[in-house]
């Protein structure tokens, strides 16, 4: 065996064998991967998993992937045996509130292009005979959903790789590293050790140890998942390996049932959250007859993901099971397990290079109904540098330094757990740990009233109780209940005080570097689509592409030296991207912690700040898209002269100490102007009534800037830029699709992700929506959606499907305020 491989991939399970193959498919075959158990029941979490593929998810990213899953594995057989059985899955609603939310949810599968239908408790009772229908108001029914066989598909998978040239040594633990200039050189292991140019880890459960080898945080956290096989049920006949009813999820008690041959086998979430050390976990052990779990017949004992079934936690699962399944009181419980795997703080898996060391990448936290999709991605992803599918959400490099920290990870990954089948608002903030980011102005908006929500661990106003002075007798239209969830009429008023007063926004919690040193200019330009060689005391707004030309990022620089720019990112994503491509004549320094920022805008922003500065802060001192370092009172400040709301204002940033004090000079300059401090939901208003996208929620990597109405910030005479080839081809070719802003004719207010029809009859949507809210500058109901080129003139009309209800919209011109910008101009 040739010892040295390109690549080594660390475990064999579903992940790592779909890694390995589709690494081999892109042209990549000297890969090993390295098993510490046996091939391919391996002992960890896809050598357990019941095998529930269900593909409606809110995230899309997620939808994709377990959509290749389908496709993938219903193609794939080992020695003679299906990978996929194709039963349909169905969720059913015991609930008001959960029949509601399935009709969310046949929105969301519409906007990522999954085939399903809303049915009767009649039909469900059709398709799964032993539900009671008199229990359920219905069920939401995917005819491609089904059971994954993960140990098979691996195999299968291997078997194909190895035909590329992929090597498998099974029984060979990983035992350390060795790293140079801060990149894996080394694997050691109990075989000996291989000289790499990079390392995948799809260690699972292990993974978290295997990181900590290398130098490298996994913030994961296991926690263990009980399943149960029940004797055999009246009436469901079939042989062991067959599968013949759909998988069902009865998620108003957290639970799953699948066909296990002649039994149920039920999985539950309704328990205690049972966390599991990583010393826990060793030594590594596996099933000794290399068995699948049932229905295979058994193949548990021994496999170190596997703990004890606790009786206790399982007796109101039973009971609940019983209830809506009334066959199931007539067996007992077979045989049951508390099987181990992971999850995430936000409930994402974590994939891609890693910060700390960049040739050592991470396919951990991959349930097995993402797994061959997972595999592909990451695969695209290390061979060409860009995944077909977005995978900004899954990022590893997503995650701030904070939310790696053991007490973190294990309180918001609990959440995670209890959340799996909670009905979940896009808004809802998690529980804990907060506060845990606050800004200066913290103690100032407690006392204002402020509503707080959270973001990235930042407490951010939504909206301040002490602003209900500024409602009046205009009318103020409200949203449905679920769109108002986290609302209130005083958001209206902030939003039209913007417009006409003066008001102050908290931006702290906008990720910022500091780029400086003598090839900071050049730096930024081969990253970025703008003209950035312009003269200190600019501001541009600019984006950065990957390789295929999608956007990665929208940025904005401030160049406030020859050699220093301070640049505002949209997360940790963003400084580690700068800092892949830096060389020493860079120093890129993750400012954001350190400062912070007031958002000072609205028509009489100026009569404010020119009171405190100690400079001309007039229109032709102070030019739009400029940038000073002034002084309010004492406070040094860097202010840049722009605006994501649409008005006449600044970007006011100072470093942390002197916050309270800038605060406390604006707000007491700004009393006889009216001035006040505005949330995030007005702020969201504003700025789409002006049209500014949101990188993330209305354009990624799928798209490109002009598709997404971003052609102004592209300048290809500048010169070279990552993605400017990818993009000048794209150019090339006739738009596709674009991004559109939409009224909703009836005044409903959306949220985002809805799925948008070309006719009020049609099944097959066109579109979705992205960012969404109410402009009361304009009286309209407001939504940006992503359409085909030949419905995106404006007067063409469109139905949203929201909740089930069609909605009748027309597409306007962008923006749909003040398009001129003669606001912030002035």
């Amino acid at each position: 065996m040739k010892s040295n491989p390109q690549v080594l991939i660390i475990g064999a399970g579903i992940v790592g064998s779909s890694t390995a193959y589709h690494l081999a498919e892109l042209g990549i075959s000297d890969v090993l991967v390295v098993e510490q158990g046996p091939l391919f029941a391996t002992g960890g979490s896809s050598s357990h998993a019941p095998g529930l593929v269900f593909q409606t998810n809110a995230s899309q990213m997620l939808s994709q992937l377990a959509a290749y899953t389908v496709q993938f594995l219903s193609g794939l057989e080992h020695e003679g045996r299906p990978c996929y059985y194709r039963v349909g899955g169905i969720e059913v609603a015991t609930t008001q509130q959960r029949w509601d939310d399935l009709k969310r949810k046949h929105g969301l599968a519409a906007s990522w292009g999954i085939d399903g239908e809303l049915i009767t408790p009649e039909q469900v009772h059709e398709l799964f005979p032993q539900v009671e229908p008199s229990r359920i108001h219905g069920g939401w029914y995917v005819p491609s959903d089904g059971i994954a066989k993960p140990v098979r598909a691996a195999a299968a998978m291997a078997a194909r790789a190895r035909q590329r040239g992929v090597r498998y040594l099974e029984r060979t633990e990983v035992t350390g590293f060795g790293l140079r200039g801060g990149r894996v050189q080394k694997v050691c292991t109990s075989r000996g050790d291989f000289t790499v140019d990079a390392v995948i880890c799809c260690a699972g459960i292990w993974g978290p140890e295997i990181g900590r080898m290398a130098g490298v945080s996994v913030p994961v956290q296991p926690l263990a998942h009980q399943y149960a096989v029940t004797t055999p049920v009246p009436g469901l006949t079939a042989g062991p390996d067959e599968v013949q009813q759909p998988i069902l999820r009865h998620q108003d008690c957290s639970m799953y049932f699948r066909q296990a041959g002649d039994r149920f086998g039920i999985g539950s979430y309704q328990h205690r959250v049972i966390p599991v050390s990583s010393e826990e976990l060793a030594p590594t052990a596996a099933p000794g007859d290399g068995a699948e779990a049932p229905p295979e017949g058994g193949g548990w004992a021994g496999m170190a993901s596997v703990h004890p079934f606790t009786p206790e936690d399982f007796a109101q699962p039973w009971k609940d099971a019983c209830q809506l399944i009334p066959a199931v009181q007539q067996t007992e419980i077979a045989e049951g397990m508390n099987g181990v795997f992971l999850f995430t703080p936000d409930g994402m898996p974590v994939l891609g290079p890693t910060t700390e060391v960049p040739n050592f990448w991470l396919a951990e936290a991959v349930w097995l109904t993402h797994g061959p999709g997972v595999g592909k991605a990451v695969s695209e992803w290390f061979a060409h540098g860009v995944p077909s599918i977005d995978l900004r959400a899954a990022d590893v490099r997503r995650l701030d330094r904070f939310a790696h920290s053991p007490s973190y990870v294990a309180q918001r990954s609990a959440q995670s757990f209890r959340e799996v089948y909670d009905i979940i608002h896009p808004q809802q903030p998690p529980e804990q740990p907060r506060p845990l980011r606050t800004s200066p102005f913290y103690p100032r908006q407690q006392e204002l009233g402020a509503v707080f929500l959270e973001a990235n661990g930042w407490e951010r106003p939504h909206w301040y109780e002490c602003n209900t002075g500024l409602l009046d007798d205009r009318d103020i239209p409200e949203p449905d209940p679920w769109a108002g969830r986290y609302w209130s009429p005083v958001v209206a008023g902030e939003h039209r005080a913007t417009r006409e007063r003066v008001a102050m926004y908290d931006m702290t919690s906008l990720t910022r570097a500091e780029v400086s040193g003598p090839g900071a200019l050049k730096l930024l330009q081969r990253l970025t689509t703008n003209q950035l060689d312009r003269a200190p005391g600019y501001v541009t707004y600019t984006l950065m592409l990957d390789h295929n030309g999608g956007i990665r990022s929208d940025i904005t620089v401030a160049r406030l030296r020859e050699d220093l720019f301070q640049v505002g990112c949209n997360g940790p994503r963003d400084i580690a991207w700068l800092r892949q491509h830096a060389d020493d004549s860079v120093h890129i320094r993750d400012i954001t912690g350190g400062t912070c920022c007031i958002g000072l805008w609205g028509p009489r922003a100026r009569d404010v700040l020119q009171e405190l500065a100690d400079q001309d802060v007039s229109n032709e001192s102070f030019r739009f898209f400029r940038a000073k370092q002034l002084h309010v009172g004492e406070v040094p400040v860097t202010a840049l002269r722009l605006s994501y709301v649409g008005e006449l204002g600044w970007e006011l940033y100072t470093s942390a100490d002197f916050g309270l004090r800038l605060w406390d000079l604006l707000s007491d300059a700004g009393k006889e102007h009216g001035i006040f401090p505005g949330g995030r939901a007005a702020f969201n208003g504003l700025r789409l009534e002006k049209g500014y996208r949101a990188w993330g929620t209305d354009m990624w990597t799928e798209h490109d800037p002009h598709e997404a109405g971003l052609s102004f910030a592209v300048r290809v005479a500048k010169g070279d830029f990552i993605g400017r080839e990818a993009l000048l081809r794209r150019q090339e070719r006739p738009l596709r699709r674009k991004l559109c802003c939409l009224t909703i004719d009836d005044g409903t207010v959306l949220l985002g992700s809805e799925a948008v029809f070309a006719e009020e009859s049609s099944n097959r949507a066109v579109g979705f929506t992205t960012s969404c809210g109410y402009g009361h500058s304009v009286g309209k109901s407001l939504a940006y959606a992503w359409l085909p080129a030949d419905l995106s003139s404006p007067g063409s009309s469109a139905f949203v499907s929201y909740f089930g209800r069609r909605h009748p919209a027309t597409v306007v011109e962008d923006p749909v305020f003040d398009p001129g910008m003669a606001r912030m101009r002035s």
